[in-house]
């Protein structure tokens, strides 16, 4: 998984520095393209139940397998199912999965790391061998494993994505604090009084939010390529609901005699983690301190 740990946290976050890092974002054309990409399938996405499309799951047996045409843009599957519908309503599964999946590793992770880095000792100790622990699994093969153990469906794999994925906001979490925490105004903060709760919420969590913002976005990527993993495994997504990986388990078996089968859904796959990339990468560059 690609990890924004290198980047360092410099200072208190002030107004002026932010409105730089999102004016140098805008500036950066492979950033908004990979944001227009994203938006593009998040609007697909949301509009799939008001467009003028056929169910995903309604089936026409006279047009089984049917090359793309007039009345079928992206062609038919197995079935007869529209795959231009399946494709949209798909969207739906893989942009779920991804954020879901990323707002578990949050949520678990960031508390998590801070505590480690903000009160040191036996605590820090302890959640850094746990989190070294699952990081010696790599993340695919500990998300299958859970995703088994959990039992197939979405749901499911959202979870096994977002426990799988946790050790690395952990990590980042930690690192962060402990470099905010050598910084002169946490030193004060501690001199007037204030509270530990007071300062983490006020000076150390808007510290780590860059680049936490920046391996949220690079690890929705890996998150949906994941989900359509474990769907292709039929872990994720059961059928008939449809979402690009286990599209791509079924059209395995007809590779030959309806090759847009498998195409469109692994040309959608490509171009949403290439979206969060490039929109993370924008991230990374417009949000580290060196450059601001």
């Amino acid at each position: 998984m690609s990890t924004a740990s290198h980047m360092p946290a410099a200072g208190l976050p002030t107004a002026r520095r932010r409105s730089r890092a999102w004016a140098q974002l805008r500036t950066n054309p492979s950033a908004m393209f990979g944001a227009g990409l994203v938006a593009f399938f998040v609007v697909v996405a949301l509009l799939a139940p008001v467009l003028p499309i056929p169910g995903p799951a309604e089936t026409d047996w006279a047009a089984v397998r049917k090359a793309p045409s007039a009345e079928h843009w992206l062609g038919t599957d197995e079935i007869g199912r529209d795959v231009l519908s399946r494709m949209i309503w798909g969207a739906q599964a893989s942009l779920l999965a991804g954020v879901v999946s990323v707002a578990i590793a949050l949520g678990l992770g960031i508390p998590l790391g801070v505590v480690a880095g903000y009160r040191r000792g036996w605590t820090d100790a302890v959640i850094s061998r746990i989190t070294e622990a699952l990081l010696a699994a790599p993340f695919l093969i500990l998300a299958i494993a859970l995703a088994a153990f959990l039992g197939p469906s979405l749901r499911n794999a959202m979870i096994a994505i977002g426990l799988s994925a946790m050790p690395v906001f952990i990590r980042l979490a930690r690192g962060q604090t402990l470099l905010v925490m050598t910084e002169d105004y946490v030193e004060s903060a501690h001199a007037i009084g204030l509270t530990n709760g007071a300062i983490i919420w006020r000076y150390v969590l808007p510290n780590i939010f860059p680049p936490l913002l920046v391996q949220a976005t690079l690890t929705i990527a890996t998150a949906i390529i994941a989900e359509a993993s474990l769907s292709f495994l039929g872990l994720g997504q059961q059928p008939p609901a449809p979402s690009w990986g286990s599209m791509l388990n079924t059209a395995k078996a007809f590779l030959e005699q309806a090759p847009w089968m498998a195409m469109w859904p692994g040309i959608a796959i490509f171009l949403v983690v290439l979206g969060f990339n490039l929109l993370g990468d924008g991230l990374r560059d417009a949000f580290d301190p060196r450059e601001n």
